[in-house]
């Protein structure tokens, strides 16, 4: 028996697909076929306005960069001038931002690193469905924790009146100051930054053959050996990647520093709020700006010269 023709072959044919192909078409007449070579172009658009949009923001920036506040009106003066980097370079006050930013950023990559690894490695080598599932759980337990909750948490956790010192007063230790110091600042950082880290590790060690631990350890090396000299190496990419990314997040990182430090461990972008929303000095403000945008740049240059971009290559040479 033969099908039958006509308008019953003709509802054989899903309505989903109908409407598809009457899209296609559309888009054949707004975009033709001679167009298609710029439709990479015309997908990449929207990514290259925002793009444009931050260069025209650095461009107003750079400008009143270069006016100092007139303190008789409260306006930027009309005059050019390099006196607000005169300014930033003459500070010890801002000098000790500057170095307490940097430090901060490279003492979070460190510890960061340090314990994004060995959870990383777990996440990604555990055979328990059961154990993988609940390390993702914790990992993006904190995404739906803003920052600044996170930081008020920390600041009832470790006050004075708060549980850390309530347990060390159990065992007879008497309440610290835990709050409102560089050691504070840097832990908040650590805490806010392991997640990220994680992420961005987990596909370097996916990428890792476990048969290529296994014949390390079958040749005699043990696990510290195979850890150093296998997967440390082959997980390179993704400690370089992870590292850029927590280095740039916590070197322009404003709610930790602001709120665990009590503003007496303020880093550039804490600055940089001061001047214009405090003080009303754009022109040092914009100044301390393009300061924090120049040393994140000479630290990703820095770290793409010596290491290459690890995984934020995007598969091509590192």
């Amino acid at each position: 028996m033969t099908d039958m023709p006509g308008p019953v072959s003709r509802l054989r044919y899903p309505l989903g697909w109908r409407v598809m192909d009457a899209l296609e078409r559309g888009a054949g007449i707004l975009w033709p076929r001679a167009l298609h070579r710029l439709t990479g172009w015309l997908l990449i658009a929207p990514a290259l306005l925002l793009v444009a949009v931050l260069c025209l923001g650095l461009w107003r920036i750079a400008q009143g960069s270069l006016h100092v506040l007139d303190r008789a009106t409260f306006l930027p003066a009309e005059a050019y001038t390099l006196e607000n980097y005169r300014t930033v370079l003459d500070s010890a006050t801002y000098l000790k931002i500057v170095w307490r930013s940097l430090s901060g950023a490279f003492l979070t990559v460190v510890f960061t690193l340090l314990l994004a690894f060995p959870y990383a490695y777990m996440l990604v080598r555990t055979p328990s469905p059961f154990v993988r599932k609940a390390l993702l759980a914790v990992l993006f337990l904190p995404f739906f924790i803003g920052q600044v909750v996170r930081a008020y948490g920390w600041l009832i956790i470790l006050g004075n009146s708060g549980v850390v010192n309530d347990a060390l007063g159990l065992v007879g230790v008497t309440p610290m100051r835990l709050l409102f110091s560089f050691p504070t600042v840097v832990f908040g950082l650590v805490q806010y930054m392991l997640p990220f880290a994680v992420l961005l590790l987990a596909p370097a060690l996916t990428a890792i053959p476990r048969e290529t631990e296994i014949a390390a350890g079958s040749l005699g090396a043990n696990w510290l050996q195979v850890l150093w000299h296998v997967t440390l190496p082959m997980a390179r990419p993704g400690l370089v990647g992870a590292g850029l990314v927590v280095a740039t997040l916590a070197l322009t990182d404003f709610a930790m520093p602001a709120m665990l430090g009590g503003g007496s461990q303020d880093f550039i972008a804490n600055a940089v709020y001061d001047q214009f929303f405090r003080t009303a000095d754009q022109g040092l403000g914009s100044a301390l700006a393009l300061v924090l945008v120049a040393l994140g740049s000479v630290l990703v240059g820095a770290v793409f010269a010596a290491f290459g971009a690890g995984t934020l290559a995007m598969g091509g040479k590192r």
